[in-house]
C-alpha cells in the first residue's frame, strides 16, 4: 500500500532521478500487479510532472492501450500518445487499463508522497494527514527524516514525528521504541489507537511489546488518544441524536396540527411522506432526463412539488372521509389505516415494491471532518437546517397570519368562531392540507438519507406520535422539545443497549413520563368548547 511510495522517494532521494521511459509508461499500463508496482518502485517519484500526470491518468481510467506497445491517454474529447505526448487518434481497437485495488492503492499512495514535497503547506497537511490513516514501515523511515529536514512549520513536524514513531514503534531496539510510544502519545488518528491496542496485545504467555517500561508508555499513551478520540465520539453520537431528531420533528410537525389541533388520528400521515418522497423522485428522474445540466438543483424544485403533493392528496382526504368522522376518534383511526394501506399499494402499483433510488445532488454529498473520527455529512447538515426552516415557517404561519387566526380559533372554540364567520369546514380543510404538506416535506427530506419505497411512512408513524403527545398536544415548542430530546435520548441508549432495547427504553421512559404529566411537556393555554 502506501510502502511503495516510499520506497519509490527513498530511492529519488539517495541519487538522481530516473526519467519516466516509454518502458516504464508501457509496463505502468500492460505490465502484471507485480510488474507494474515494480516500475513505480524504479522512476523517480521526487516531483516529476510527467509521472505526476501519468499516474493521476491511470487513477482516472483515462488510459487505453493497443497491443503491447501503444498507450493513449484520453481525457474528454483530447486524445495524446502516452509516450510521445503528442496529439493522436484513438484507435477502434483501443482498450481500456483495468488497474485492481492493490495497484491504484500503490499509485494513491505514490501520489500522496509526492505531494509532501510540495511549496504549498496546505497540501503538505493533507498529504500527511493521509498518510497517518496507516502506519508506516521501516523503509520508509528515510523518506521521513529527509522531510523532516525540509519541513518549516511546527504543526506538520509533530505530525511527521507522530508518522515516523508509527514506524520506530516496531524497532528492535527498545530505545527507540519508547520515543516513539511517546510521540504516538500525541496522536488523535484511530489508527494510531488501533496501532498501540495491537502492540499491548497478548502473545501467548507475553506480549506483543515485550519491554515492560515500553508497555507503561503505550498504555499512558493509549488512554491519551483515547481521551481525545472520545471527544469525537461523543459529538458523533450528539450529532447523530440532533439529526434523528430534526428527521423526527418534520415528521411530527405535521402530526402536530392534524393531531394535535384538530384531534384527528391521521395513521395515513405517514403515507403522506411517502407521497412526498416519491414526488422528489418523480422530479429527480425529470431533471436527469431534460434537464440534466441543472440536475443539482433539482432539490429545490422537489421541495415545493412535495409539499403541494402531498396537501393535495391530505384536502382530499379530508373532504372525503375525515370530515364526517371529526369528534369519532377511533372510526377516524381505522378509515385512515385502511386508506394508508390503499395508497401503499396504489404505489406499488405504480412504482413497483422495490425500494427507488434518490440520489443526493453534488452539494449535499461528502461532509465536513472536523475529527479524524468525526464527519457530518452534508445531507444530515441541511436536514437539520431545512428543519429549523419548516419550524420556524410553521410558527409564522399559526402566530401571524390570517388562517394561522382562524385555525386557533377554530381549535380553541369551534361554535364560537363560526358564529363570528368563519367558515370552520374550509378551515379544517387548510389546516389537514398544510399537515401533510409538511409531512411530504418530511418525505422529501428523508429521500436524501436512505431510499424510498412503498413502506416508508410506517417506520416513523408510532415515533412521530409519541413526540406529539410528550411535546404536549397542540404545542409547537413542545413538539420541538420533544423530537429533538427523543432523537439524543435515543442514540445514547443505542450506544449503550443496542437499537431494539434502545425502542423499548424510549417507550417505557415516555409511558413514564405521560402518566406523570398526561398533558405533555407544554399544557394548552386558553379554553375550549368542551372546557
Amino acid at each position: 500500500m502506501m510502502r511503495l511510495a516510499w520506497v519509490v522517494l527513498s530511492w529519488a532521494l539517495a541519487g538522481p532521478a530516473a526519467a519516466l521511459s516509454p518502458e516504464h509508461i508501457r509496463i505502468l499500463a500492460l505490465g502484471d500487479n507485480d510488474e507494474r508496482i515494480a516500475v513505480l518502485n524504479e522512476v523517480a517519484a521526487t516531483g516529476d510532472p510527467a509521472l505526476r500526470a501519468y499516474l493521476q491518468a491511470l487513477l482516472d481510467d483515462e488510459v487505453r492501450t493497443v497491443g503491447d506497445e501503444r498507450v493513449y491517454i484520453v481525457r474528454g474529447n483530447e486524445v495524446r500518445d502516452a509516450i510521445t505526448g503528442q496529439p493522436a487518434s484513438l484507435p477502434e481497437d483501443a482498450q481500456e487499463v483495468v488497474s485492481s485495488n492493490r495497484v491504484r492503492r500503490a499509485l494513491q499512495a505514490a501520489l500522496a508522497a509526492l505531494e509532501l514535497f510540495s511549496s504549498d503547506a496546505a497540501v503538505r497537511a493533507g498529504a500527511v494527514a493521509q498518510m497517518l490513516r496507516e502506519p508506516l514501515a521501516a523503509e520508509q523511515l528515510p523518506v521521513i527524516d529527509k522531510v523532516l529536514e525540509r519541513e518549516t512549520d511546527d504543526q506538520l513536524r509533530e505530525q511527521l514525528q507522530v508518522l515516523r514513531a508509527t514506524a520506530l514503534v516496531v524497532a528492535e531496539d527498545p530505545a527507540l521504541r519508547l520515543e516513539a510510544a511517546r510521540w504516538l502519545g500525541r496522536s488523535n488518528q484511530p489508527t494510531v489507537l488501533a496501532l498501540l491496542r495491537e502492540r499491548l496485545a497478548q502473545d501467548g504467555d507475553g506480549f506483543v511489546e515485550t519491554d515492560a517500561r515500553v508497555r507503561e508508555v503505550l498504555k499512558s499513551s493509549l488512554r491519551e488518544v483515547e481521551s481525545r478520540l472520545a471527544w469525537g465520539e461523543r459529538a458523533g453520537v450528539l450529532f447523530s441524536g440532533l439529526s434523528l431528531g430534526s428527521i423526527l420533528l418534520l415528521v411530527a410537525l405535521g402530526l402536530a396540527i392534524t393531531y394535535g389541533l384538530m384531534g384527528v388520528i391521521n395513521m395515513a400521515h405517514g403515507e403522506m411522506m411517502m407521497i412526498g418522497a416519491y414526488a422528489t423522485y418523480v422530479v429527480q428522474n425529470l431533471f436527469r432526463t431534460y434537464l440534466p445540466d441543472w440536475f443539482d438543483g433539482y432539490v429545490l424544485a422537489a421541495v415545493p412539488t412535495a409539499f403541494f403533493a402531498a396537501a393535495v392528496v391530505g384536502a382530499v382526504l379530508e373532504r372525503s372521509v375525515i370530515r364526517w368522522l371529526y369528534g369519532r376518534p377511533l372510526e377516524t383511526l381505522l378509515a385512515t389505516w385502511g386508506i394508508s394501506l390503499i395508497l401503499m399499494q396504489a404505489v406499488r402499483s405504480v412504482f413497483g415494491a422495490q425500494n427507488v433510488q434518490v440520489d443526493n445532488p453534488s452539494w449535499l454529498s461528502g461532509g465536513v471532518a472536523l475529527m479524524p473520527n468525526l464527519t457530518l455529512p452534508y445531507n444530515r447538515l441541511a436536514i437539520i437546517v431545512f428543519a429549523a426552516l419548516v419550524v420556524a415557517g410553521v410558527a409564522l404561519l399559526i402566530a401571524r397570519t390570517r388562517l394561522g387566526l382562524f385555525v386557533r380559533g377554530v381549535t380553541q372554540n369551534r361554535p364560537m368562531a363560526a358564529c363570528m364567520g368563519v367558515n370552520t369546514a374550509r378551515v379544517d380543510t387548510y389546516a389537514f392540507a398544510l399537515g401533510a404538506g409538511l409531512a411530504g416535506l418530511a418525505g422529501c427530506a428523508l429521500s436524501q438519507v436512505g431510499n424510498v419505497g412503498p413502506d416508508l411512512g410506517q417506520s416513523y408513524i408510532v415515533d412521530s406520535f409519541l413526540v406529539v403527545v410528550t411535546g404536549g398536544v397542540g404545542q409547537l415548542a413542545g413538539t420541538v422539545y420533544a423530537a429533538l430530546g427523543l432523537g439524543v435520548v435515543s442514540k445514547l441508549l443505542e450506544g449503550w443497549q443496542g437499537a431494539v432495547l434502545a425502542k423499548i427504553t424510549v417507550l417505557l421512559l415516555i409511558v413514564a413520563f405521560i402518566q406523570k404529566r398526561p398533558q405533555g411537556l407544554f399544557a394548552m393555554k386558553g379554553r375550549s368548547a368542551e372546557a
